[in-house]
């Protein structure tokens, strides 16, 4: 191994005591690849489990907790009972090649296609729809639906114990439901749940509160929690540096697991907000985090050298998203000293090599730009 590689491959204890065997994480990435029933496909299960043998924690795609939160065609469910057997077949078959398997849960909020929620209702905090082409005009959810709603997250969490899951991420970034409720954009509701930055943050909390109560009934200490936020929205007004600085503060003393901070780029700047605009994003949240919690990073990683410079930043955990879809064997590459062996560009004629699934398949190399060589 590189000398220089060693701190990315020391282990890290949790506060819960669970041991991380490094600091590479899978990031979670949606791969619509499921089956039509919501179950979990063989060919997912292989394209995780191909992808489970260096790093510490796999984070999968999202999955639903409710009906009405489905965001994907072809999303695996977890808003019922008869979804655990599924689950359990995913949570092994990452755990069986040496990760944690860690299951990401999630309601789409007003970025569900009409489609493919009842009745064609799409809900969110508010009425303002997403600025995507032919968004539908989302309908706010009532006091007593939002409660609902919690209640979902918690027994979700619940289904992800009962499968053999080491733990879930609440998805609180990229524009869904949870995020909806944090954004000043998204939530102009004047009751208890929106209006002062305060305010919108109690949906957020009131979730991670249900998931640690139903963690400490159902779980054991070592069930890992984790929370996903994204640092700001481009809208006037929309979530700024400062807000999410705040909330992180908070969630900082929520006796988490981890934080995970979604990113296009590690290494990018905040847009406003915060007085100095040359420190990146990550800079402001470990100052702000001081060590309370360990903060995911990810964003665009794809050489050693790559992983190296947001290490000397401090992050305590790098997330590989795209690039352990390139080269499933980047982590004991870099353990093993083959820097020069990394693949940093889709190769679009060994797909059956590289165990993806035909649908992200199709998606990768239809959409120029996503993914480097195509």
């Amino acid at each position: 191994m590189n000398h220089n590689n060693q701190d990315m491959f020391s282990p890290l204890t949790l506060k819960n005591g669970v041991e991380l065997k490094n600091r590479l994480v899978m990031a979670p990435m949606t791969h619509t690849s499921s089956n039509p029933d919501g179950t979990v496909s063989d060919e997912e299960v292989r394209y995780y489990a191909h992808r489970s043998k260096g790093v510490s924690m796999v984070i999968t795609a999202t999955t639903y907790v409710t009906p009405n939160g489905m965001g994907f065609p072809n999303q695996f469910a977890a808003d019922r009972d008869d979804m655990v057997p599924s689950l359990r077949k995913l949570a092994k078959g990452i755990q069986d090649e040496g990760a944690k398997a860690i299951l990401q849960i999630f309601h789409g909020g007003k970025l569900c296609p009409p489609a493919l929620v009842p009745d064609g209702d799409v809900v969110s905090a508010s009425d303002i729809p997403s600025d995507r082409e032919g968004a539908a005009i989302p309908r706010p959810l009532e006091e007593a639906e939002i409660e609902e709603i919690i209640e979902a997250f918690g027994e979700t969490t619940r289904r992800a114990i009962e499968a053999g899951f080491d733990g879930v991420e609440i998805h609180g970034a990229n524009g869904y439901l949870i995020q909806q409720f944090f954004s000043p954009y998204s939530n102009r509701r004047e009751d208890r749940f929106g209006g002062s930055l305060e305010k919108r943050m109690t949906f957020p909390l009131k979730v991670i509160d249900k998931v640690q109560s139903v963690v400490a009934e159902h779980g054991n200490e070592d069930f890992i929690v984790g929370y996903r936020f994204s640092p700001e929205e481009p809208e006037t007004p929309g979530i700024t540096m400062k807000e999410t600085l705040h909330l992180v503060d908070v969630l900082a003393d929520k006796n988490l697991d981890y934080l995970h901070v979604s990113l296009i780029n590690f290494f990018s700047n905040p847009r406003r907000g915060v007085d100095d605009l040359t420190k990146t994003r990550i800079h402001h949240l470990l100052e702000t985090i001081n060590n309370r919690v360990p903060l995911i990073g990810v964003g665009s990683i794809y050489t050693a050298e790559d992983a190296r410079k947001a290490f000397e930043t401090g992050i305590p955990l790098l997330a590989l998203g795209r690039e352990l879809i390139i080269d499933p064997d980047w982590v004991q590459k870099v353990a093993e000293g083959r820097d020069d062996e990394i693949i940093t560009e889709i190769d679009k004629a060994k797909q059956e090599e590289l165990v993806i699934p035909n649908q992200l398949w199709k998606n990768i190399v239809n959409t120029p730009g996503w993914f480097p060589g195509v």
